[in-house]
Order: structure tokens, then C-alpha cells, then sequence
């Protein structure tokens, strides 16, 4: 397994407990760095295939809530709600990663080591790491994110490209208007304001248009060469540009709840082309993409991290066929493969449905200055 950030460490547990006794994770980001996210959406299948894990909702469920509050915004009044049912619950990638870590053997983790290459050798898949040292495998498992090394040496000529517009994250420590649900405000076409209940506070994401150039001038690099602006890329201008779209287009107290927010995170909406095959021969072995190692969504998709708990519950069972029942390895995968790939593909294709209905983010054929600043 390469990566550990949710999907790997999910599916590690799960072949542990499958009966594979030889699982390894690799994660490239060494130990004691610390890690976090914003709010995030598990669906039912994805809740049961974590309670199969014996991973306990009660560690990294909040509040049970189903809800979701539409709310559109006028002159920065609310207008009526509309609400609507989400299939699941909702966590936090900082909760649900603690609970999922905490169950994965420690003997079964490297951190700190950073893939460079994937050849074959004597038949098997043979990883390459920065710290000089290879590891031999049957089957290499990338789950390591939108910016996937595995992706890169497996599909190399998918490539992200920016869409055109931020998610803006905060999280507070107090609960601006006591909320137990998740509350969408939409003020108008390219602005969208979510936020919801955490322990402690509440968490939001502020979704605004921006240029490359102006995402470049915010946090001091390109949008493809920073897929993650950590608090410390957030500085005074994309502070005063998120602060003045609160003032501008939310209610209180949410635009105060924003411009009270000291530590603050930013991520560009990135799009895709659809994958045409989740698996690849290496050697007499194979290697296999999952999630948004795979097929980076839109986070408006709510199937980012969906797609990687339920790609990789599949892949177990399709193993276990090998395991227990000597089924062929490749046919095996090569099932795995058709069952799961058009939902992969559906989720991509959604992302820009989704954000053109809210007017964000630019169309790939007209933004012709993004796809040069992408390239350089």
C-alpha cells in the first residue's frame, strides 16, 4: 500500500483482517508531522464497511445528523431553507484518520518514505524509495491522493488541471449559531459558503472563483504545484480576499465567524480526464489506483473518499478469491475492475455538472490562459 492519508490506511486494516499476512503501508510524510483536514461525507456503504472494519462510528461521528440545510442568500439576508437528506454522516478527515490509524499494526507502517519508482524485477513489482531502499510486491496498491505518485508512473498522461476556482477552509472553536446540521449558503453564482458542526466548534469551506494567476498570487505557487495551501501559504492577501467576500456576500454571524478564524487552509478545485483502467501488469504482478489516486472529484461530488473505502472493500474480496480460492489474479482484478471503474468515471464526469449549476470555476475550453500557466 502507497499512501496514508485515509484510503490506505482503511484498506491496510482490511487486508489485515481479510487474513493477508503480508501488508505493508508506506507513507511519505514522517512520522510526528501533524496532519489534518476539513468536514468530510461518508455514505451508508462506506459507514458499513468501516463498522465491518470494527473502525466505531461513535470515534469520528460528531453529531448523527442527515441534514442538510439549502439556503440561498440575499443582500446578505437568509433566505428559506430547503432541507435535504444525505444517504450517511458526517466527520472530519482529522477525526476519522486518528481512528483509522490507531487500529493499523504499527509494525505494518513506514513513514517518512517517498516513492520515486516502480519497475519490474524477477517477475514481481519492485518499489523504489528516495531513502535508497526497494521492496518487493505481488500486487502495489497506490491510494495516495490527488497529487499520486502511482498515477504519474502508471497514467501518466492524465494530468490534473485547475477548474478555476478555491475552497477556502477554517475551523472555529465555538459554534457560531449552535447548528447540528449541515448548513449550505449560496449567495449567488460563484460563491458558496458550507459549514458545519465539529467537536469543539464548527469547520467551514468558502468556495470562490479565482484565476490561476490570482490562486498563484495568494499562496505563492501555481495551483497544480500546490494542491494544499497549508496555514502557512495563507497570508494577508488571500486573508483579505476571503475576508471581504464574507463582508460582502454573507449574514452574520458567519462573516464574523470568518474573519475571526486565525488558522486557515486552501485547496484549488481540480479536474481530470476520466481513467480508462484502475489496474496495470507489472512483471507477472500488478499495480492498481484507488480513489482520488485514481480519479480525483470535486469535493461537491461528496465521492471523494467514498470512492476509495468502496473501490478498496471490492479489491479485498476480489483478492481473497485469489487467497483462498486460487482464482486467477488477474481475472480477479480484471473484474474488480469492471464493476468499479464507471462509478469512478461517473464521479469525474459530475464535478463540473455540479460546479457549473453554481457557477464555479471556468470551462476547460475557455480558460486557454489557465492550460498555459498549468504547462509551464
Amino acid at each position: 500500500m502507497i499512501g496514508g492519508s485515509l484510503t490506505g490506511p482503511a484498506v491496510a486494516l482490511m487486508f489485515a483482517q481479510a487474513g493477508f499476512s503480508h501488508v505493508n503501508l508506506y507513507e511519505a510524510t514522517p512520522a510526528g508531522t501533524t496532519l489534518g483536514g476539513g468536514l468530510i461525507s461518508l455514505e451508508h456503504s462506506s459507514l458499513g464497511i468501516l463498522d465491518q472494519a470494527g473502525v466505531d462510528q461513535d470515534e469520528y461521528v460528531h453529531v448523527p445528523s442527515e441534514t442538510i440545510w439549502q439556503t440561498p442568500v440575499k443582500d446578505r439576508v437568509l433566505g428559506d431553507p430547503v432541507r435535504r437528506v444525505y444517504p450517511g454522516r458526517f466527520t472530519t478527515w482529522t477525526q476519522l484518520h486518528d481512528a483509522l490509524t490507531r487500529r493499523v499494526p504499527n509494525d505494518l507502517v513506514t513513514t517518512g518514505a517517498r516513492l520515486t519508482g516502480l519497475t519490474a524485477h524477477r517477475g514481481h513489482p519492485l518499489l523504489e524509495f528516495a531513502e535508497g531502499f526497494t521492496v518487493s510486491a505481488d500486487v502495489v496498491v497506490f491510494a495516495d491522493g490527488r497529487a499520486s505518485t502511482g498515477r504519474r508512473l502508471l497514467d501518466p498522461n492524465r494530468r490534473l488541471r485547475y477548474a478555476g476556482y478555491v475552497g477556502h477552509r477554517g475551523s472555529l472553536g465555538f459554534n457560531p449559531t449552535a447548528m447540528v446540521d449541515f448548513w449550505r449558503l449560496e449567495p449567488c453564482p460563484g460563491v458558496q459558503f458550507n459549514i458545519a458542526p465539529i467537536p469543539g466548534g464548527a469547520d467551514w469551506t468558502f468556495y470562490l472563483n479565482a484565476g490561476p494567476g490570482e490562486y498563484t498570487r495568494m499562496f505563492g505557487a501555481a495551483p497544480r504545484q500546490r494542491l494544499f495551501a497549508q496555514p502557512r501559504h495563507v497570508g494577508g492577501t488571500a486573508r483579505a480576499h476571503v475576508d471581504g467576500n464574507a463582508v460582502w456576500h454573507l449574514p452574520e454571524p458567519f462573516a464574523s465567524a470568518v474573519h475571526c478564524t486565525a488558522s486557515r487552509t486552501a485547496f484549488p478545485v481540480m479536474d481530470i480526464e476520466p481513467p480508462t483502467q484502475m489496474v496495470w501488469p507489472v512483471g507477472d504482478g500488478f499495480a492498481v489506483l484507488l480513489g482520488d489516486a485514481l480519479a480525483p472529484v470535486r469535493a461537491h461530488t461528496a465521492r471523494g473518499a467514498n470512492n476509495g473505502f468502496e473501490q478498496g472493500d471490492g479489491l479485498v474480496t476480489a483478492l481473497c478469491q485469489h487467497l483462498r480460492h486460487d482464482a486467477d489474479l488477474g481475472n480477479a482484478l480484471s473484474g474488480w475492475q469492471r464493476r468499479y471503474l464507471p462509478a469512478a468515471v461517473a464521479a469525474v464526469r459530475l464535478g463540473p455538472v455540479i460546479g457549473g449549476r453554481l457557477g464555479l470555476g471556468v470551462s476547460p475550453d475557455a480558460d486557454s490562459a489557465n492550460l498555459v500557466e498549468l504547462t509551464v
